[in-house]
């Protein structure tokens, strides 16, 4: 899989730079994320698929309402209308170059979700759905996602409402990707290691 982490702001890039500058396969993408050519790209959206706010809204001007409406219904139909931080979704968006979106939300409701780890739980959610996931009925694909989705790109995660700031979230997404696609899997003897694996995600450490 080709990922590229994509930054309006030299802030950001930085960060993804360096935190993931080194990893095979992930590039860094200065400019909007709506000028990638890839196969899919993340919308970093609230678990009730309401894109009013943020990239979200600049992702529906884009693509047009209808992606809300399709989000929606296929939330209300697979998850009773709300995706849990740390599940994803993806939708077809009819669109010539850009395929698939990708709803991975980083929070329940628009709110500051700094000093969590959503930015991880969004990338790790979108990344297993890409290598390990089905679309769903009603999603516009059928069949393993990984068969239409070889190239992904990922904006900042929580970083613009959420308040995440951008060394720490590019911090949690180098570690998703490290879990998912290298393989590095953690496993902790005892939940005292547990706490401190979570704690150094918090602090992007």
């Amino acid at each position: 899989m080709r990922i590229t982490l994509a930054a309006t702001d030299s802030e950001l890039a930085s960060a993804w730079r360096d935190a993931c500058g080194g990893l095979a396969d992930v590039s860094v993408h200065e400019g909007s994320i709506l000028d990638l050519d890839v196969d899919a790209i993340v919308s970093p959206a609230n678990s009730f698929g309401f894109m009013e706010g943020g990239l979200d809204a600049v992702y529906r001007r884009h693509f047009g309402g209808h992606i809300q409406e399709r989000l929606q219904a296929l939330l209300r139909a697979q998850h009773d209308g709300e995706l849990p931080v740390g599940r994803a979704e993806i939708i077809a968006i009819e669109h010539p170059r850009i395929r698939w979106l990708i709803a991975a939300p980083t929070m329940r409701v628009p709110m500051n979700v700094a000093g969590t780890v959503h930015p991880f739980l969004a990338a790790r959610a979108a990344l297993r759905l890409v290598k390990q996931g089905h679309f769903a009925p009603g999603s516009g694909g059928e069949g393993h996602v990984s068969h239409a989705v070889t190239s992904l790109a990922l904006p900042g995660l929580g970083t613009g409402a959420g308040g995440v700031p951008p060394r720490i979230c590019a911090a949690q997404v180098r570690a998703a990707i490290e879990e998912v696609l290298l393989g590095r899997v953690p496993r902790f003897p005892d939940l005292r290691a547990a706490l401190a694996a979570h704690d150094s995600l918090v602090r992007g450490t």
